[in-house]
């Protein structure tokens, strides 16, 4: 039992699952939700992730083995395919009950945030569009913890299109890595129809704007933070890049490009949570 445990911990991709939930947790509290707010947020948010998370690997199960990616536990045998279905299904269905808590409104949205990136892992991963629910689904977010308040206005558009940007710019980033892979076993969506230097650019400029738009959106002058935040995006990716060029000619992964653009992601992230408190 214990080892099906871990197993489905592995598999729903604990580091980033944990991230995007304490992310919308925070992000609930800089907007004035209750404890029992912040609670259904967070709930919602990582039922949400499981499901993603889950089915992802289900669905992977093939290419994984294929590449032998002892790593996954369904090729490590620490978990079964049944298994994985089983448990993303249920998860996808809480995700949408447990938001139901707060309101219809914000429950929709959480659903179609959800509903986005479950169609990522199938059918859009491996066609030109897969970056529209990386969008669609990071975007959904920040509007989901906004509707979720009681009596809430409409999320300002500046902030869901942050967060769409945001998104936009992870799928390039969190491909860098994997773009050989991926090639063996016949992925090819939009970042592997650009190939490193484009998903590089791509993710860099999303992300660019992103922290524009984070910068600048709330009312009022901007602060020295938000200035501060747009000068690293518009600075660090190019340092970053040099080394990732030369890791991809030598057949390596391009890590410093992807660190590069990974660490503005995280600016853009603490730039997120805050601008809850100008809301």
């Amino acid at each position: 039992m214990w080892r099906t445990v871990l197993g489905l911990v592995r598999a729903c991709h604990p580091e980033p699952a944990a991230a995007v939930t304490v992310v919308a947790g925070l992000l609930a509290w800089g907007v004035g939700h209750t404890g029992a707010g912040i609670a259904s947020v967070v709930a919602t948010v990582f039922a949400s992730q499981l499901a993603v998370g889950w089915s992802n690997d289900r669905l992977d199960a093939d290419r994984d083995e294929l590449v032998g990616r002892a790593d996954k536990p369904v090729v490590a045998g620490t978990v079964s395919r049944r298994t994985l279905g089983t448990g993303a299904v249920l998860a996808a269905l809480a995700a949408p009950l447990v938001a139901l808590t707060t309101n219809p409104v914000a429950a929709l949205c959480a659903t179609v945030g959800l509903v986005s990136a479950l169609l990522y892992n199938w059918p859009l991963k491996s066609t030109p569009v897969s970056v529209v629910p990386y969008a669609v689904s990071f975007g959904s977010l920040p509007a989901f913890v906004v509707l979720a308040l009681p009596g809430a206005p409409a999320p300002p558009v500046w902030q869901v299109a942050a967060g769409a940007l945001l998104g936009a710019g992870a799928h390039f980033a969190n491909v860098l890595p994997d773009l050989a892979d991926d090639a063996r076993t016949g992925v090819h969506g939009l970042p592997h129809r650009l190939g490193a230097t484009g998903s590089g650019m791509a993710a860099a400029g999303f992300l660019l704007v992103a922290t524009v738009a984070l910068a600048l959106g709330p009312a009022g002058p901007p602060s020295w933070a938000g200035l501060s935040a747009v000068a690293a995006a518009a600075v660090v990716p190019p340092l970053s890049w040099y080394g990732g060029r030369r890791a991809v000619r030598a057949g390596a992964r391009p890590v410093g490009a992807f660190r590069g653009v990974i660490l503005v992601a995280l600016i853009d992230v603490a730039l997120l949570v805050a601008s809850g408190r100008v809301l």
